[in-house]
């Protein structure tokens, strides 16, 4: 007889898809904008889903077991977790529940001839790159909503790294603003510079204008394989690295080095693959990588050697939410 551990282990692996496809059908259909809204009962949120009722009561059935609702006297509440499904929440997740239920979900349906040929799941399942996929404006807007609900981090950068000293800090790749826009709001007297591709610009300064105020930051469009702007003592790269094949990562760090001053440092944030194995979310967004973009999460070894090809040493390494670390670079 198998061992009955072992087999509910694989049982509960293959149906981790179903939870968060439940939780994808409970976004696209606004169930907790429907809750919070006063429509509680299973026959109020089939009527304002358009949805068969007895539909709704097995996936509501569904959410309650995995905390996202709450059974009530009058049907549903949120729970914390459902709080995050609200379109309207400050810290909402929702966009990010949806681009990991639809483009996402596809591009793991590509599994097996991603991990065969190395060419990235999306690539495979889209025929295109993600990088080309997210020109679009509106998809771009998506992904950098869905990036964002994930940057509970952020602030923790500012507990671990001291930005006294610091003059010009600026933000390779930096997307919507979101991680410059938290360091700015801390730091006022440091000048920003937001660096991304031209259809980033207006997204970046939209979200920098109400989070800063303008004035103290400025936002440049280019490529980041080209160069970078200089004039920092700063440099940020959150995510970045990840997405892309040594190589690339190589001419990166190199053109951040030359736009960096002998005393200046550069803030890396990433995903790091532990040793043993110890912690599963980087093992999971490694692989997830290759689906989403053809990149990778690298270990310590494989930072301190992209680091040192581009004149630049590991000088330290901090831990933060979410099994994200901050590496701390300087001039080697």
């Amino acid at each position: 007889m198998p061992d009955q551990k072992a087999v509910r282990r694989v049982v509960d692996i293959i149906t981790g898809t179903w939870q968060a496809q439940a939780l994808y059908a409970a976004v696209a259909l606004r169930v907790a904008d429907h809750v919070a809204a006063g429509h509680t009962t299973d026959e109020a949120l089939a009527e304002q889903t358009r949805s068969d009722p007895d539909g709704i009561r097995r996936l509501t059935r569904l959410l309650t077991a995995m905390d996202v609702l709450d059974p009530v006297s009058t049907g549903h509440r949120l729970t914390s977790t459902g709080e995050l499904l609200r379109s309207d929440a400050p810290q909402s997740m929702s966009d990010m529940v949806r681009i990991y239920g639809e483009e996402f979900h596809r591009a793991w349906g590509a599994v097996v001839p991603a991990v065969r040929t190395g060419t990235s799941g999306f690539q495979h399942a889209f025929g295109m790159s993600l990088h080309t996929y997210l020109r679009d404006p509106e998809l771009g807007a998506k992904f950098q909503r869905a990036m964002n609900a994930g940057n509970v981090f952020f602030p923790d950068v500012l507990d671990v790294f001291d930005f006294a000293g610091h003059r010009t800090v600026v933000d390779v790749a930096g997307g919507s603003g979101a991680f410059l826009g938290t360091v700015l709001a801390r730091h006022p007297r440091l000048h920003g510079i937001l660096f991304d591709q031209p259809h980033m610009v207006p997204v970046a300064t939209a979200h920098l204008d109400e989070a800063v105020g303008f004035g103290c930051y400025e936002v440049r469009a280019g490529d980041i394989f080209e160069g970078v702007p200089g004039g920092g003592d700063l440099y940020l790269l959150s995510r970045v690295l990840q997405d892309w094949d040594d190589v690339r990562c190589a001419t990166l760090l190199h053109h951040i080095r030359a736009a960096m001053p002998a005393d200046g440092r550069l803030l890396i944030l990433e995903r790091v693959v532990p040793e043993h194995g110890e912690t599963l979310l980087p093992l999971l967004y490694d692989l997830h990588l290759l689906m989403a973009a053809g990149g990778r999460e690298r270990d310590l070894a494989g930072y301190r050697d992209l680091l040192s090809a581009a004149g630049l040493r590991l000088e330290s390494v901090h831990g933060l939410s979410l099994e994200t670390s901050l590496l701390v670079a300087a001039a080697a």
